[in-house]
């Protein structure tokens, strides 16, 4: 990993160093936190959790050929380098900052409410049509998660495409000190983490953190109410996408094709079209929901920004691939499973139920309690409710305590609707085959808490 010496490394995490002075100029070849995964000639990062103290592992860690590790505390008769952190957490930080800094390799940062990750996927889809690009894998995409991915990087690599998620005010800055995107993109700004940033305005604030550290382009939705209001950052004027009247990358004639996805005409104007004149090219979409358009369109733009032309982001768009968790659709013997278990807010889980309504057969919703949502989190659990009522779904089975709150209102909006109430998974799981029927399509949501994953794996065993 270059220039990642441990003499480097224990600089810039102001570390003490303990071991053979030859060993310094020696460069790590991989970092992880992972015990079980160490490489030979790599450095282990031992981290303090609620349930385990990773200090335990060193010992296995350095047989199994790692180079050296950090330790919180001094490692008595250690026949081995190390270094001494005050925080093991800390020093990620600190050395993925000094790390992607040395790689020299653009970056894309993406954040937002809802569609971080899908919108990640189809950005890092596009921009391999031209480059070597690497992308976050997974949920790591926190004050931890970030830094690993950060040392998935290699000299060969020729773009990264980070995703950066938050639950508070200065998580963002942080995360933005790290990755220093060249571009960030917001995807939009909901009612998500409202625990800590308390109304959509937090929201915007705590997100937009992210500006202090772009070093060239910004660009976001300008369908978001809240995120069309930017006007410029630091001489930075903002690429909009969507359909509002600052877009440059807009789109036409938007159809959907059930649940094998959308179609649409991708429209570039301006700075973004390739002779500076309206250009428009089609495109279909292999996921299905409106809010697919929108993040193609967030592709376009970045894809323009580094270069590509309109052929290759539409090759991009269309080799688009999903996520385990993230409407992967799953077809059994018996069902059409829509895997959207990741996770979930009043934003997510509407969308999942307007594009739920596109399928065969019996429409059947399992809705699980949405987290982090602060005071108003019965209300916004209604509020879904509601929508499900209007949607034309055959049934909706609610699990959890704050996911009554979705069943009540859905049986008010539509007492036609068959509306089934679960106390917890365990009970959803027991009674699961009396709910469902061969031919149905299942939509399989709630926030990551709520373990549905489960359900997936129980219908795709029936």
């Amino acid at each position: 990993m270059k220039n990642l010496t441990l003499e480097n490394i224990t600089k810039v995490c102001n570390g003490i160093y303990h071991g053979p002075q030859e060993k310094l100029q020696e460069e790590v070849t991989a970092i992880t936190t992972d015990s079980r995964k160490v490489e030979k000639g790599g450095l282990f990062v031992p981290v303090v959790g609620e349930r385990v103290d990773a200090h335990r592992f060193i010992p296995q860690v350095m047989e199994a050929g790692a180079l050296a590790t950090l330790s919180e505390r001094t490692l008595e008769g250690a026949d081995h380098p190390y270094i001494q952190v005050g925080s093991s957490l800390q020093a990620v930080k600190d050395i993925a900052e000094f790390y992607l800094e040395q790689l020299d390799i653009p970056v894309v940062g993406i954040t937002g409410s809802v569609g971080k990750t899908s919108t990640k996927e189809v950005i890092a889809s596009v921009l391999k049509e031209k480059y070597r690009t690497l992308k976050t894998q997974g949920n790591f995409n926190n004050e931890l998660g970030l830094p690993l991915t950060v040392f998935r990087l290699r000299e060969e690599d020729e773009i990264a495409v980070l995703e950066m998620g938050i639950s508070d005010f200065g998580e963002m800055t942080r995360l933005a000190k790290i990755a220093k995107p060249d571009t960030c993109v917001i995807t939009n700004i909901g009612t998500c983490h409202l625990e800590n940033l308390g109304d959509r305005d937090g929201v915007l604030k705590a997100k937009t953190e992210i500006f202090q550290y772009v070093k060239k382009n910004i660009v976001l939705n300008g369908d978001d109410d809240k995120l069309s209001t930017v006007k410029e950052y630091n001489g930075m004027q903002p690429v909009f996408f969507g359909n509002g009247e600052n877009a440059s990358v807009t789109c036409e004639n938007v159809e959907s094709r059930g649940l094998k996805g959308m179609s649409c005409d991708i429209c570039l104007k301006g700075k973004m079209a390739e002779n500076g004149e309206l250009q428009t090219f089609h495109v279909d979409i292999p996921m299905p929901g409106r809010h697919m358009v929108s993040n193609a369109l967030a592709a376009a733009a970045v894809g323009r920004l580094y270069g590509l032309n309109a052929e290759q982001i539409k090759n991009g768009i269309e080799s688009l691939e999903p996520v385990s968790g993230r409407f992967n659709m799953i077809e059994t013997g018996k069902f059409m499973i829509v895997d959207d278990c990741y996770n979930a807010n009043p934003m997510s889980m509407k969308a999942s139920l307007d594009v739920l309504q596109d399928g065969l057969g019996r429409k059947v919703a399992i809705l699980g309690d949405m987290g982090e949502l602060g005071t108003d989190e019965a209300a916004l659990h209604e509020g879904v409710g509601v929508h499900a009522g209007q949607c034309r779904i055959d049934a909706c089975i609610c699990v959890g305590p704050l996911a009554a709150h979705i069943a009540e209102k859905a049986s008010q909006t539509n007492p036609d609707l068959t509306v089934i109430r679960e106390k917890d998974l365990e009970s959803l799981l027991k009674n699961l085959n009396t709910y469902v029927k061969p031919g149905d399509t299942i939509l399989v949501k709630a926030s990551h808490f709520m373990k549905f994953e489960n359900v997936v794996k129980a219908l795709q065993e029936m």
